[in-house]
C-alpha cells in the first residue's frame, strides 16, 4: 500500500533524511522507531507532503506522492494523527469530529461519529466539551477519531501514546488493535515497545535519518543488541 524508496529530505541546506526506505502492506501494522531527533517525524511529514521531499519516491496505492500538496495526499486515503494532537481548541469535541468527516473513497461501511464513540466511549460523554477543556488522553482519542472520520486506507500516528497515563495508553492500544482487526493499515511511531510489538507486523528503526534495521516483532524482541544500540532498551 505504501512504499518509500531512497527518500531524502532537507531543511534548507541541512539534510535530515538519507535514503529512507520502508513499506506498509495492506492490513499491516508497521512501526517507525528511534530515539528523539533521528528523523521519525520528518519521515512522516515527508510522506504527508507537509515537508517537501528532496528526492526519492513515495508511492501510496500506486500514486506517487512526491510533489503532491498535503491535502491531496490526505484525500487519497491517508489519515494523520500528528504529534501533539493539534485538535481545534475553540471547537467542541463533536465539531472537531464532523469538521473532518468525509468518505472520498466511498467505503461501504464508513467511520461515523457513533462508531468513534463506540471505540472511545469517553468521547461520547464529553461530546459538548470544548477542545481546550479535554484531558490529554481525551485529546489523543479525539485526534485518532478525527483521523478515522476521514475514512482513510492508511492511519499514521506520530507518538501515539506520548505523555499519557498508563490506563489511557492501554485504552489507545486496545483501540488500535480493534482498528487493525478491520484490516486498516497502520504506521505508528511510539516509544512503548511492550505494547507496540504486540500489534506490529513489521518494525523499522531510524538512526540519524537512515533506516538501520527492519524486521518482525519477534525478531526485534530477540535482538537485544539492536534494542540497546538504537533504542536504549
Amino acid at each position: 500500500m505504501l512504499s518509500v524508496n531512497n527518500l531524502t529530505t532537507h531543511y534548507g541546506t541541512s539534510q535530515a533524511l538519507f535514503g529512507v526506505e520502508l513499506d506498509v502492506v495492506t492490513g499491516e501494522v508497521a512501526t517507525l522507531l528511534g530515539r528523539n531527533g533521528m528523523g521519525k517525524t520528518t519521515t512522516i511529514n515527508s510522506i504527508m507532503g507537509i515537508v517537501p521531499a528532496s528526492s526519492g519516491s513515495i508511492v501510496f496505492d500506486e500514486v506517487e506522492l512526491i510533489g503532491q500538496p498535503s491535502y491531496k495526499t490526505a484525500n487519497l486515503g491517508i489519515g494523520l494523527v500528528p504529534e501533539g494532537r493539534q485538535i481545534f481548541p475553540n471547537l467542541s469535541l463533536m465539531e472537531n469530529l464532523v469538521a473532518t468527516a468525509s468518505n472520498h473513497l466511498n467505503h461501504d461501511n464508513p467511520w461515523t461519529v457513533d462508531k468513534v464513540f463506540d471505540l472511545f466511549p469517553e468521547l461520547g460523554e464529553r461530546r459538548k466539551s470544548m477542545g481546550n477543556l479535554l484531558s490529554g488522553g481525551e485529546q489523543q482519542m479525539l485526534a485518532i477519531g478525527r483521523a478515522l472520520m476521514t475514512n482513510p486506507k492508511l492511519l499514521i500516528l506520530d507518538e501515539a501514546t506520548e505523555g499519557l497515563a498508563p490506563l489511557v495508553r492501554h485504552k489507545i492500544w486496545v483501540a488500535l488493535n480493534e482498528i487493525r482487526k478491520q484490516a486498516m493499515s497502520i504506521l505508528v511511531v511510539d516509544k512503548n515497545l511492550t505494547d507496540l510489538l504486540k500489534i506490529a507486523n513489521r518494525n523499522y528503526i531510524i538512526e540519524r535519518g537512515r533506516i538501520v534495521w527492519s524486521g518482525t516483532s519477534d525478531e526485534l524482541r530477540d535482538s537485544r543488541d539492536v534494542l540497546q544500540r538504537y533504542l536504549g532498551v
